[in-house]
């Protein structure tokens, strides 16, 4: 309930900002702001040797790619060319390829899953943000002809995938290698990593909805306010049919596959977000409403799942 209520007040506040005033400017340096604050705190675990666990349990990684690439890309897709509307087609699409995210090892260590193999499976997802930007860009000149739009990459995604590589992958990692040296700093950041946490996603979502461009969310209200309603709707319908998907595909009594459950069940919001105002010159302002609605809809399905469906396990 906490979080939810960050969450809120982050988007809230942030939109009342821009809206009385210019708003932000969009700068990468939001991008390095989560690298450390959200990606770094959960790699201090993460060795080496973990890697090994990939040909240990390649038949689990083989089936949670699969799941997380194909088979829920092909959901959003379906349920995007239902709306009718590019720009939450390609947000939904966008939330099906970015497995995984910030609170992930949360939920799998509450569940009481395999922790080094998620922190593998959160390492591998990390490593294949360039392959879902890839998949984001073919998604946008396939799609794009069928809602009678024009796919516009001026601004290029694929150059936004060194970007993404180097400020969420590369420093993070380096970063953490080199807080691990010294134990105090250490043990003073996973002491308050909840806090950081938190306090690190209100910022993101206070300067994402503070931005100019996320202030044209008042034209689509204005113009088209039923897209709020469709958008929601079909970010409910996306969640609950990778729930049910998962419940079957997965076996939850075995500690590996529930880590891996849970980089299907959520999403990674936050650089969904951030990849979204990235790219709304290409796919329209109504791309950032799926990622908004489904911060209110991940967090408390989370919650459910973990206290009605696997506190037994």
């Amino acid at each position: 309930m906490q979080l939810i209520i960050i969450v809120i007040l982050g988007a809230v506040l942030g939109f009342i900002y821009g809206f009385n005033t210019d708003g932000f400017y969009f700068s990468s340096n939001i991008c390095f702001f989560a690298g450390l604050t959200l990606i770094m705190p959960s790699l201090f675990k993460f060795e080496l040797k973990h890697i090994s666990l990939v040909w240990k349990y390649k038949k689990v990684v083989f089936k949670g790619l699969m799941v997380n690439y194909l088979l829920l890309p092909i959901i959003a897709m379906v349920i995007g060319f239902v709306t009718g509307d590019f720009g939450i087609a390609a947000g939904l699409f966008l939330l099906s390829i970015l497995s995984g995210g910030g609170m992930v090892m949360h939920w799998i260590k509450h569940s009481k899953g395999d922790i080094s193999f998620g922190f593998l499976l959160l390492f591998i997802n990390l490593l294949l943000i360039s392959v879902s930007l890839l998949m984001l860009h073919i998604f946008g000149g396939l799609v794009a002809p069928y809602f009678e739009k024009s796919y516009n990459n001026s601004v290029g995604i694929s150059q936004f995938v060194t970007l993404v590589i180097v400020l969420l992958i590369v420093i993070p990692f380096i970063a953490s290698r080199i807080v691990r040296l010294s134990k105090p700093i250490l043990t003073r950041i996973q002491t308050y990593q909840k806090h950081i946490s938190q306090i690190s996603i209100f910022i993101i979502l206070f300067y994402l909805f503070g931005l100019q461009n996320s202030q044209t969310l008042v034209d689509i209200y204005d113009f088209e306010p039923e897209l709020f309603f469709i958008s929601f709707v079909a970010v409910l319908i996306f969640y609950l049919i990778v729930f049910w998907l998962s419940k079957v595909i997965y076996n939850l009594d075995n500690a590996q596959e529930r880590a891996v459950f849970w980089h299907s069940i959520t999403r990674y919001l936050t650089l969904a977000l951030v990849i979204a105002t990235f790219s709304v010159n290409s796919f329209g302002i109504s791309m950032l409403l799926p990622i908004m609605f489904a911060y209110i809809v991940q967090i408390p399905l989370s919650v459910y799942i973990s206290q009605k469906h696997l506190s037994e396990v």
